[in-house]
């Protein structure tokens, strides 16, 4: 039995759920309180952060149809307090300001036994596969429970998730004193700049087709925004033929060029992928130098045609696949990062909205009228 807390715990909550196998959330003003098991906590949620993954089950696009549990409460950055601890919890305490990694390692197996928990076989994601922390209480193990510093700010701690995601990125690829060549600045992609500037790249090229987005990354520590959007070209003619591939052929573009003649010549150190477009990613390991480094966090929507041969072997780069963050090595880096005080996330989180204004929170997200929405729980 969960222990007992000075405050009375209400059985039902204000939550956002996935309703149908369709577009759009559903809030429910009557949704049941989680119940902790022995080793897990209650909290109550305070703000939470909307997330591309919250915009692909809004959206109700192939992967969420494939993955999404209608019924499920969704949401998965939050901060909050803790209010009921499990009867076998021992390392925290009611009243505790805490946010919590999202990925549930089953804590066996080799990944999940060896410091690769992130990635572990059996891996459950907050609000993906168990409700999430759209809702005024949340139940997370005690094992993935992150106290945070009192320092950090309730929306900053808000969005220690995303934040986490860009932080991997960054270390993994190992930017310091190096050039780096960010491709794609949506909400991971920004605090990738502001990271990377703290983690001491020399100099940050970003790369995006949306003009609003490249307004920013300059004032986070970008050398250089390039808008490398390129016109659709005209219809074939009726009867015509074509191949789709995902890529564009042809000369290298101009922006790349020029970012080699920045770079001695020879193209960035290091590549952050986090656009996931097809051609984002083939122009990006143009772009490398030989040699370099490539760190890819964005999700290619399909299987796309890609140079192998060029891209890789011959260029000698070192590629690394990111998912999620280090558990919890990357959650030492951020607050030490957040700490230091070198990081800019207040132009990043755009929107702080009220529970109940969850559909204007999303549209903003869908528009590019917001970047980061935070919605205003508890």
């Amino acid at each position: 039995m969960p222990t007992a807390t000075s405050t009375p715990i209400p059985t039902t909550m204000r939550a956002l759920f996935k309703h149908h196998a369709g577009p759009e959330l559903k809030f429910d003003a009557a949704r049941p309180v989680p119940v902790p098991g022995a080793r897990d906590v209650l909290i109550k949620v305070k703000k939470a952060g909307i997330c591309g993954t919250d915009r692909h089950i809004w959206e109700w696009d192939a992967w969420a149809a494939s993955r999404i549990p209608v019924g499920i409460v969704t949401g998965h950055e939050f901060v909050g307090h803790i209010v009921q601890l499990g009867s076998a919890v021992t390392r925290y305490s009611v009243g505790q300001r805490v946010s919590a990694e999202g990925h549930i390692s089953p804590g066996v197996g080799y990944n999940a036994r060896t410091g690769s928990a992130h990635i572990a076989e059996g891996m459950q994601i907050l609000g993906v596969d168990r409700d999430g922390c759209f809702a005024e209480f949340v139940c997370i193990p005690e094992d993935n429970v992150w106290p945070v510093d009192p320092r950090i700010p309730d929306k900053v701690a808000a969005v220690l998730d995303p934040l986490g995601n860009a932080v991997h990125t960054v270390m993994e690829a190992g930017v310091s004193a190096k050039t780096v060549l960010i491709t794609g600045v949506g909400i991971i992609g920004l605090m990738a700049v502001t990271v990377a500037k703290a983690a001491g790249a020399s100099r940050i090229f970003v790369t995006d087709v949306d003009p609003r987005r490249l307004a920013l990354p300059q004032k986070l520590g970008a050398t250089e925004a390039c808008n490398v959007y390129v016109p659709p070209p005209p219809a074939e003619p009726t009867g015509g033929t074509s191949q789709q591939t995902g890529l564009q052929t042809g000369n290298t573009p101009g922006w790349i060029t020029e970012i080699r003649k920045a770079t001695r010549g020879d193209g960035p150190d290091v590549l952050l992928e986090m656009s996931g477009h097809p051609q984002a990613m083939n122009d990006g390991f143009v772009a490398l130098r030989p040699g370099g480094t490539a760190a890819l966090l964005g999700i290619p929507p399909m299987p796309f045609t890609f140079d192998l041969t060029n891209h890789i072997i011959f260029k000698g780069a070192k590629v690394f696949g990111i998912n999620g963050r280090k558990m919890f090595e990357t959650w030492y880096q951020m607050e030490s990062l957040l700490l230091s005080g070198r990081l800019e996330l207040d132009e990043i989180i755009t929107h702080e909205l009220p529970l109940e204004k969850f559909a204007e929170g999303f549209g903003h997200m869908r528009s590019g009228a917001g970047i980061k929405i935070v919605l205003d729980v508890g």
